[in-house]
């Protein structure tokens, strides 16, 4: 399973919380790429919501992470 920025934006609009289930039918129903599918069929499934992009991967960058605060230097 690996994500990248395009792949994980087609989530952007998935209706959060939501189930794996819930995400991979969002995806399908969406038209996003094959590999989004996949990565999302190659979760481990125990039922859990999942609140944002954030709980499937870790690593999205947040707005945040993009933010310059002037103050800081």
């Amino acid at each position: 399973m690996y994500w990248t920025l395009e792949l994980a934006s087609y989530l952007d609009d998935a209706p959060w919380p939501a189930t794996k289930d819930e995400l991979i039918d969002f995806a399908i129903r969406t038209g996003a790429p094959l590999e989004v599918v996949e990565n999302l069929q190659s979760m481990e499934d125990e039922g859990d919501m999942y609140e944002s992009i954030e709980e499937i991967w870790p690593d999205y960058p947040t707005e945040e992470d993009y933010l310059w605060n002037e103050d800081e230097y």
